[in-house]
C-alpha cells in the first residue's frame, strides 16, 4: 500500500501537531514496514530526519505556488499512485483528479468552537470552514479521543459511523531509561530543585497555569514550567512578583526532547489543569515517566489519565492546592498511583496504535 501524508506539520511544527505527525509516520514505518509512506510538502527540515532515513519513508516535493497545499497536493498524491491520502491536522486538499484515492483526516479537537474567546473571529471562521469541508470530503475521520468524536458529531454534524477513535502516542524518549550521565547533565544544566512539581505546555489562558501558581502560594513547593510563553505569561509574572514567588517558580527554555524526558522522571508530581484538551499528550508523557498526574476532570483528560490519576476542578485553586499537598506529603500514595498509571498507559504504546491505523487503512481500501 502507498500512503501519502500532508507533511507540513511533520517538518515545521515543534510540538502538538508536529509530534503527532512524526510519531504516526515513525510507528507505521516501524510496525507496518511493507507499505510505502510518502511525506508531501514544498520543503523539508531537519525535524524527523531519523524517520526519513528509513527505506519505506520518502519525502516528495510538491507543486509550488500560493495555496498549493489546498489546490495541488491532492493531485500530486494521485499522480504518485497513492492509495490513501491522510491529512494529519484537520485539513484535506480541495481539488482532486478523477484517479481513485481514499481520503482520511485526523481531527484533534474543536476547541475553537467550545472556547471561542481564545481565537480571533477570522481564525474561528477559517478553522470551522476547513474542518467542515474536510469532514464532508473524507472517507473516514480519525478522532484522537472520545471527547473529540462527540464534538465532531455535535458541531460538524457528522454521522458517528464515519468516525474512528484512534488514540495518539508520545515520543519514544518518554519510554526509554536515560543514563545517569544524562540525568545529572539535565539537573546541572537547568539547576533543578531537589524535589519539584512540573507543568508542561504552552503558557496560555486555556492551559490555566495561573491557578497552579495560586495553588502553591504559601506552600514552599517548587514548580518547574516548560513551555512557550504567550501574552498570558505577563499575568503569571505579575502574580509572582506581587507574592514574592519568583524563586519558587522556574521557567525553562531550550529543553530538548531527551532533557524533557529526564525532567518528567525527576518530577514528584505532574500538574496539568487545562480547561479543555483534544487529548492531552503531556498526561501520557508523565504516566510513561512513572510520575503521578494531577489533571482536570474535564474534556478528554480522564481518558488520557486513567482512574489512578488525581482529578481537580481547574477553576478552583484551593482544590488544586489540596490535591498537590496530599500527594506531595504521601510518598506511598504517589508510588501506588505511579505504578497503576504506568500499567494503564500501556494502551497508548506504539504497536497497538500502528495496528489500529493499519486496520482502518485496510478497511477503506
Amino acid at each position: 500500500m502507498k500512503i501519502a501524508f500532508d507533511a507540513k506539520r511533520f517538518f515545521h511544527n515543534t510540538s502538538g501537531l508536529g509530534n503527532y505527525s512524526r510519531d504516526l509516520v515513525r510507528i507505521l514505518s516501524q510496525y507496518e514496514p511493507d507499505n510505502e509512506y510518502l511525506l508531501l510538502n514544498k520543503n523539508k527540515s531537519e525535524r524527523g530526519k531519523d524517520i526519513l532515513d528509513r527505506p519505506n519513508v520518502k519525502f516528495v516535493e510538491t507543486s509550488k505556488g500560493n495555496f498549493s497545499r489546498q489546490l495541488k497536493m491532492g493531485k500530486d498524491a494521485q499522480k504518485l499512485g497513492a492509495d490513501i491520502y491522510h491529512g494529519l491536522s484537520g485539513e484535506l486538499p480541495l481539488k482532486w483528479d478523477q484517479k481513485p484515492i481514499k481520503k482520511i483526516v485526523t481531527i484533534h479537537d474543536l476547541i475553537f468552537v467550545r472556547y471561542p474567546q481564545y481565537y480571533s473571529f477570522f481564525d474561528r471562521k477559517i478553522h470551522f470552514w476547513k474542518f467542515k469541508k474536510a469532514a464532508e470530503m473524507a472517507d473516514k475521520i480519525i478522532a484522537i479521543s472520545e471527547q473529540t468524536k462527540r464534538d465532531i458529531i455535535e458541531f460538524l454534524k457528522v454521522p458517528e459511523s464515519k468516525i474512528e477513535v484512534i488514540y495518539q502516542g508520545c515520543h519514544k524518549a518518554f519510554k526509554e531509561q536515560q543514563s545517569s550521565e544524562q540525568i545529572q547533565a539535565a539537573k546541572d544544566k537547568f539547576n533543578l530543585p531537589e524535589r519539584f512539581i512540573l507543568n508542561v505546555g504552552t503558557i496560555e489562558d486555556r492551559k490555566n497555569l495561573l491557578n497552579v501558581v495560586k495553588a502553591i502560594r504559601d506552600t514552599g513547593i517548587p514548580l518547574v514550567v516548560v513551555g512557550k510563553k504567550t501574552k498570558y505569561y505577563q499575568k503569571i509574572e505579575s502574580f509572582l512578583k506581587k507574592n514574592k514567588m519568583e524563586k519558587q517558580v522556574h521557567f525553562l527554555e531550550g529543553v530538548s526532547m531527551d532533557e524533557l524526558a529526564v525532567i518528567y522522571k525527576l518530577a514528584n508530581i505532574f500538574v496539568y489543569p487545562s480547561f479543555f484538551e483534544g487529548f492531552g499528550i503531556p498526561v501520557i508523557e508523565a504516566l510513561f515517566s512513572k510520575t503521578v498526574v494531577v489533571t482536570s476532570n474535564t474534556s478528554c483528560l480522564p481518558e488520557a489519565g486513567g482512574k489512578d490519576s488525581v482529578y481537580i476542578d481547574p477553576k478552583n485553586d484551593l482544590d488544586i492546592k489540596a490535591k498537590i499537598k496530599f500527594l506531595w506529603e504521601n510518598e506511598s500514595e504517589r508510588k501506588r498511583r505511579e505504578e497503576k498509571g504506568f500499567e494503564f498507559v500501556q494502551k497508548f504504546n506504539d504497536e497497538p496504535i500502528a495496528k489500529d491505523l493499519m486496520n482502518l487503512y485496510q478497511k477503506i481500501i
